[in-house]
Formats: structure tokens, C-alpha cells, sequence
């Protein structure tokens, strides 16, 4: 499904994933992960509560929270260091790829596109994710917001991620899940290609993607976005 402002040109010649629930279905996992450690804090922390930072870096979580539980004094470090130990030990238990995301990676590979990740999540578990699903290897690069001093919705990280690659933010594609990505991507001057995470998939601000797709599956060669990659026009599919 098209929707939102026309793809701009030149072709797209390089492609961005987001990686938490784009390339792996991590978000139950941060989800339950926060609802430990929160909960041992006395945050009481709901499914509903954690839709409101998905897609933030963990310490924008921990920071959104304190913000909102003064009273609790939450130390930021720990706290988020607390969070990713039990959501990087649940990765490498439970971690697969989402459907589709292998398929799209070899196709984009075989083209000879550049491929980036452009995260919130620390490095630290951008190599366990990458490892884990056996992926790292299709990657030109991957960035982590971590290193940047404001994580999504700012488009820094993808910025940062485009100028790396040697490629215009014009010719980038960027794949996202969450709507703060969403803003990151365009605000960044990124076409993009929502898979909206199920729980967001209603909202009307993802009328501003380019694209619409439940699943990466169904990125096929058929589908019309292929055909303004750099390359792809003798791809049949």
C-alpha cells in the first residue's frame, strides 16, 4: 500500500533498517524486561504504559519515567543497564528473525544497495540482535543513537547513519515500526516503509509513510517500491 508524499530522485541507493521490531520481535521482550525492573522500583508499569516510549533509547525510558515517579528517585544507569541485561539474556534464548526480514536482506544484498541499522538500541545489544539472528554480515553498517545526543524522534541517528554511508538522506530508504522512527525517517528526509508495530497500526499519523506494509513478507519484488531502487528494474518477481 502507497501512501503519503510521492518517492523522491534520484533512485534509492541505500537502505535503513530500524531493528526493534523491524528485524526482530524485541518489543514483548523490552516490554517485559521494563516491567521487571520498573516493577522492583515501584513503577507501576502497564503493557499500555510502555507503548508510550517504544521506539526511545532505553535511557530516554528510564528518564521519561522518573520524570513522572519523582518520588522514586530512579537512578538512570542502573536502571537501564538493569533493563538491558534481561532483555539481551532473552534475545539470545528466544531472538529470530521476523518473516521476511532474511528474504529482504538477501534481495537488497544481491542488488548491491547499501544496507545501514539505524537504532536506539545501545551497541551492546545491536550485536547480540545481529549475531543471534545470524544477519550481521548483510550490513554496510549499523549506528546506534546511543552515540548521538538526542535519540528518536530526532533524525540524528539516521543523519548520522546516511552521511556514513556516503549517501544524500534523498536516496535513503528507511524501514520503521514505531512512530517516534517515523518521525526520525521523515524528519531526516528519508522516504520510508512502515511496518507499523500492531499495537500503533491505527493511528493516523502513519498516513505521513511513503509505504505501508503489515509485513516485511510481503516485500516482494512485486510490490511497486522495488522499482525506484537503484538496479532493480530487471528484477522480475
Amino acid at each position: 500500500m502507497q501512501a503519503g508524499n510521492a518517492l523522491p530522485r534520484p533512485a534509492i541507493e541505500a537502505v535503513i533498517f530500524d531493528m526493534d521490531g523491524v528485524l526482530i520481535d524485541s518489543e514483548p521482550l523490552w516490554q517485559q524486561g521494563e516491567y521487571e525492573v520498573f516493577s522492583a522500583l515501584g513503577v507501576p508499569l502497564t503493557p499500555a504504559m510502555c507503548q508510550q516510549t517504544m521506539g526511545l533509547r532505553v535511557d530516554q525510558v528510564v528518564s521519561y519515567w522518573q520524570q513522572r515517579f519523582p518520588q522514586l528517585a530512579l537512578d538512570v544507569q542502573s536502571t537501564a543497564a538493569a533493563i538491558l541485561d534481561r532483555v539481551a539474556l532473552q534475545i539470545r534464548e528466544q531472538g529470530k528473525p521476523l518473516p521476511g526480514v532474511v528474504a529482504t536482506l538477501q534481495r537488497l544484498q544481491d542488488l548491491g544497495l547499501k544496507i545501514g541499522l539505524a537504532t536506539s538500541s545501545p551497541r551492546r545489544l545491536v550485536t547480540t540482535v545481529l549475531t543471534t539472528l545470524g544477519i550481521l554480515d548483510y550490513f554496510t553498517l549499523w549506528h546506534s543513537a546511543e552515540g548521538e545526543p538526542f535519540g528518536k524522534p530526532h533524525p540524528a541517528v539516521y543523519l548520522t547513519t546516511a552521511a556514513r554511508l556516503g549517501t544524500p538522506p534523498s536516496q535513503c530508504l528507511a524501514i520503521e515500526d514505531s512512530l517516534n522512527g517515523l518521525l526520525a525517517a521523515k524528519s531526516a528526509g528519508m522516504t520510508l516503509l512502515a511496518v507499523p508495530d500492531p499495537h500503533s497500526a491505527a493511528d493516523p499519523r502513519w498516513v505521513w509513510a511513503d509505504y505501508r506494509l503489515p509485513s516485511l513478507a510481503e516485500f516482494t519484488t512485486a510490490h511497486p517500491l522495488w522499482q525506484h531502487l537503484r538496479g532493480i528494474a530487471a528484477v522480475q518477481p
